[in-house]
């Protein structure tokens, strides 16, 4: 069924496009109903408009916050048309149908991003009246409609200048009115909870950014969605060049992200499956790729590659030489651009290096639930870390190790990460016995391992894991500790006169 409306009452904080919208409805002989500052707006417009406190005959009290919450207002609001009851109701009362609401409401999500906000202040940008009626219209948007954004005006006014409202139309504003009270509500309740960490009542809210052509795999639908709180990290990116992101690609992008953000050096990473390929730091990007590229050159085929610095032109005709999925930067020089622009099928994204939320939490969906925690992002403190071999580690290796132990932290578990002069030469991930990894960071060290480093994500809990690395050559090991059997995993080092460091802290990545 498609309406006109007769009647529009227009209230809005956000007054863009506001006498725009004011002349066309007027010209459309729609009669305008508003408050206050918006009432003032609209007869500076130059069309006319009745105040609110003419059709309730009560004037605004408390400051404004009594002022639309009348019967006359959401009688003439509710009122179902089709119903003779409805419509005799309304003739009793002397209430006329409002068939158009018009309302944007107090910035209360601007007003507290502001750190010196007052309590005070930011109770009074909660909005009661404004999502009242849209809520109210939204519900009886088969003879209302409902407008929360002033980038709609436009679209509306060519509806009814095209002869009304269509069903459709009214509910897909509906739908866009209720989104937006649901919202505006998550933010005044994240506020009210904004001491108290995985609180009951923390909403988190997430917009749709795109479809994906698939999930995983090509029978899986799949979309990606966008942190409304604060866009930041993956969320924040711009593409630059190439055709559209994958499920997959998105995954292993924001993997590769957090690996390279992770160093204060110049570093460059390259991940295939959410696990690293290669991970390197030197004095430039450009000796760091090489490193990295060596770390399983065969692996970063068809990988992604992330770095923590603007990419420069001689690094990007680097990465330009192997087949590449994605390259993720926090900026490129323009010859970088031109030197990877020749690949059609590599994506090239931009993330604006910025310090991620005070509070990152990490969800990971389950059958029917959610599981939250906080992401394991704390600082490292290796002042704390312990030495409990009669070997000790030179700043040399401390170097080292500390450099191995930053990469294992972003493997899957069992983790296992040799490394050796700043990179990563051997990987062994997702095993389900911690032995089996080291076998497979040997295996993948492709006889580096010869003199390198070795860091676990968790403790060791038998000797054999320490003896298969230091008879492959290993010269210092670093593990949480932890274990019952810490006393024969030292006892393996010190057997070997090999340095072994316990940090305390574990990093399982499940």
């Amino acid at each position: 069924m498609t309406t006109m409306p007769r009647r529009a009452l227009v209230s809005v904080h956000d007054k863009s496009g506001l006498s725009e919208l004011a002349r066309g409805l007027a010209d459309l002989g729609v009669e305008l109903v508003s408050t206050g500052s918006t009432a003032a707006a609209i007869r500076d417009a130059g069309a006319a408009v009745t105040e609110v406190s003419e059709i309730t005959g009560f004037p605004e009290v408390m400051d404004g916050r009594v002022k639309t919450l009348h019967p006359a207002v959401h009688a003439a609001i509710l009122a179902d048309r089709s119903k003779p009851e409805h419509v005799a109701a309304l003739d009793e009362h002397g209430f006329a149908p409002i068939d158009l609401v018009v309302v944007n409401l107090y910035p209360f999500r601007a007003t507290v991003a502001d750190p010196d906000v007052t309590v005070e202040r930011a109770i009074e940008m909660i909005d009661i009246g404004g999502p009242t009626m849209v809520r109210a219209a939204a519900k009886n948007h088969a003879h209302v409609a409902v407008v929360v954004d002033p980038r709609d005006y436009e679209r509306l006014l060519a509806h009814l200048r095209d002869g009304g409202m269509s069903a459709q139309s009214r509910e897909e504003l509906a739908r866009k009115a209720f989104l937006h009270t649901a919202f505006y509500d998550a933010d005044v309740a994240n506020w009210l909870h904004r001491d108290h960490d995985f609180a009951p009542g923390h909403v988190a809210t997430y917009r749709k950014a795109q479809d994906l052509r698939y999930g995983e795999n090509p029978h899986q639908a799949a979309a990606y969605y966008t942190d409304r709180d604060r866009p930041w990290g993956l969320g924040s990116a711009r593409q630059l060049h190439g055709r559209q992101l994958s499920y997959n690609n998105l995954l292993d992008t924001d993997a590769a992200w957090g690996m390279a953000t992770d160093f204060a050096e110049p570093c460059v990473v390259i991940v295939k499956h959410t696990n690293p390929a290669g991970i390197a730091v030197a004095t430039t990007l450009a000796q760091a790729y090489p490193k990295a590229l060596a770390g399983d050159s065969v692996s970063a085929f068809g990988g992604i590659v992330a770095v923590n610095r603007e990419l420069d032109e001689a690094t990007a005709e680097l990465v330009a030489e192997v087949f590449t999925e994605v390259v993720v930067a926090p900026g490129f020089a323009d010859g970088a651009l031109e030197a990877l622009r020749g690949k059609t099928n590599l994506r090239i994204l931009e993330i604006a290096a910025g310090a991620p939320p005070a509070r990152q939490r990490v969800t990971r969906m389950v059958s029917g639930g959610l599981l939250v925690q906080e992401a394991d992002v704390a600082a490292e403190d290796p002042s704390s870390w312990a030495v409990p071999t009669r070997a000790q580690p030179d700043d040399e290796t401390l170097a080292e190790l500390t450099f191995a132990w930053t990469a294992c932290k972003h493997v899957k578990s069992n983790a296992i990460v040799l490394s050796r002069d700043r990179a990563v030469v051997g990987v062994g991930a997702g095993q389900m016995s911690r032995v089996d990894s080291v076998r497979i960071a040997v295996e993948k060290s492709g006889g580096r391992h010869q003199g390198a480093v070795l860091a676990s994500d968790a403790f060791f809990p038998f000797r054999d894991g320490p003896d298969e690395a230091l008879d492959a050559g290993v010269v210092a090991l670093i593990s949480p500790g932890g274990s019952v059997r810490d006393d024969e995993v030292v006892a393996a080092c010190d057997e070997r006169g090999v340095p072994m460091i316990f940090t305390g802290r574990r990093h399982f990545r499940h």
